[in-house]
């Protein structure tokens, strides 16, 4: 009896230690995670193949994961074939990636009109003015001949005398150069400004200007003490023209 008893007392150790046995390897599979198996992608290039085979492993629980190398980073300038970096603004060999800003072409402005030049009275130029031959002759009848002294001697274009109880306005200085002008306008005092015509030029002769008695008087007669202002427009053969202002005290003489 007493050995039965402890047969069954036995048994029922053994079987208590078999039961902690499992319950504790049961416990230890759970707390212990699986492990992790890092998959690995196959390289495709020959490049990415080169890299796998020498990268790095590390171990990652109980198995081995490859880790892969990090891209490189491009450094400031990467030559990409002939002619063409990267980093340094150029696309072409010789051809910068931005356009350079051009300079703006300039612009022609017309010149402002000039205050000082004289307004002229289109109203009384002869209709049909052609523009002449402008080679020298040498006896002074085409613009370019004429003009520099008319410039010149502005100031003597017309003059005032007091004759016989008279004004006398001459005009003698323009006929002197009027061969190489094609008209005349003058008005007194600002009254309408009118077309005084010019004597022809006298070309059998070496002084084609000269005042002959037929080409009439180069003046007109007023009364005493009239003449104020007088206002002169030639236009010369060129086509050209010019004009001016005289007052009485500045073009007086005995």
């Amino acid at each position: 009896m007493i050995d039965f008893f402890l047969a069954m007392m036995a048994a029922g150790i053994n079987s208590a230690d078999g039961a902690g046995t499992g319950d504790a390897a049961t416990a230890q599979t759970q707390a212990t995670p699986p492990a992790i198996v890092q998959p690995v992608t196959p390289p495709t290039t020959a490049t990415e193949t080169a890299a796998a085979e020498v990268a790095p492993t590390a171990p990652i629980g109980d198995t081995l994961a490859t880790l892969a190398p990090a891209p490189d980073t491009p450094s400031a300038n990467v030559d990409l074939g002939s002619g063409v970096v990267i980093g340094e603004g150029v696309l072409l060999e010789g051809v910068p990636a931005t356009p350079t800003a051009q300079a703006p072409v300039p612009q022609a402005v017309p010149a402002p009109p000039d205050p000082a030049a004289p307004v002229m009275n289109m109203a009384v130029v002869p209709a049909g003015l052609v523009a002449e031959p402008q080679t020298p002759t040498g006896k002074f009848t085409t613009a370019a001949e004429v003009k520099p002294i008319l410039n010149a001697t502005k100031g003597n274009w017309v003059a005032v005398r007091e004759f016989n109880g008279q004004d006398l306005l001459y005009v003698t200085h323009i006929w002197s150069w009027r061969c190489g002008l094609h008209a005349m306008a003058i008005s007194v005092n600002d009254e309408p400004m009118q077309n005084w015509p010019l004597p022809e030029c006298h070309m059998k002769y070496t002084t084609p200007s000269a005042i002959l008695e037929e080409d009439g008087l180069p003046y007109l007669t007023l009364k005493s003490g009239s003449v104020r202002t007088i206002d002169i427009q030639i236009v010369y053969d060129d086509l050209s023209m010019d004009a001016a202002r005289f007052e009485r005290g500045n073009i007086l003489i005995p």
